[in-house]
């Protein structure tokens, strides 16, 4: 079963973008993947095509309007979640990506301007979704790094199986440090342990570097990780 991308946007342009270059792209070429736009404004109905109006109460910019939206997200509707990108939604996780990568496939509502009608998340199943506590101009680049992190983890997508399971987020922890030839290079080396040959040893470093960074980088990570580890109840918004 191919894992199917419908991007809902109002610049369908953008894509395939990046994702059509390195190893999201070779597989879009191996057919490991599928991805279509749909342009939203072909969903307006009146003769200048408007998607968006005022926000109600008064305010600045514009808002995308539900009824538009929802006839676009109804025209390809079917067993894939629908996700829309918004600073609104839930941060995206690891483990969610999994999730998504693990099924069918996915459809993608980019928002622009203000934002949705909130209407639209009450009428229909929409997961809202978050990259990160920034704003962009749009949800098409959101949109971009969600599909990218999927698709390095379909089936053959990546040269190697373990490529995916040893990485930062995949235990609870941020990845331990990583280092390559010359071994040694403007003086600094690489640590002894990691040309020890000593597999025990070199995993407990890792592992232990790996604790030490997450508690001094991301402390909020560290937090989550010790919960899981000692059972204690995750907070909403964790899982």
């Amino acid at each position: 079963m191919t894992f199917r991308a419908t991007i809902l946007t109002l610049y369908p342009e953008m894509f395939p973008g990046p994702l059509g270059h390195s190893l999201a792209g070779r597989a879009l070429r191996e057919d490991r993947w599928a991805l279509e736009t749909v342009q939203i404004r072909d969903f307006a109905t009146d003769k200048h095509r408007s998607v968006d109006d005022t926000p109600a109460g008064g305010g600045a910019g514009m808002v995308l309007r539900a009824d538009v939206l929802a006839a676009a997200v109804d025209s390809v509707a079917d067993d894939r979640p629908v996700l829309a990108m918004t600073p609104r939604g839930r941060p995206l996780t690891q483990p969610r990506v999994r999730e998504i990568a693990a099924g069918p496939g996915v459809t993608v509502l980019c928002g622009r301007f203000e934002g949705f009608d909130e209407r639209l998340f009450e009428a229909r199943g929409i997961e809202q979704v978050s990259i990160g506590d920034y704003i962009l101009s749009g949800g098409e680049m959101g949109a971009l790094v969600l599909l990218d992190a999927c698709v390095r983890l379909l089936p053959g997508v990546m040269g190697a199986a373990s490529s995916g399971v040893e990485e930062s987020f995949e235990s609870g922890l941020l990845e331990y440090p990583q280092y390559t030839r010359p071994a040694e290079w403007e003086g600094r080396t690489i640590p002894e342990v990691l040309r020890s040959g000593d597999h025990a040893k070199i995993a407990k470093w890792r592992h232990a570097r790996a604790c030490e960074d997450t508690r001094s980088r991301r402390p909020d990570l560290w937090e989550r990780h010790e919960g899981v580890r000692v059972g204690r109840p995750l907070a909403r918004g964790d899982d």
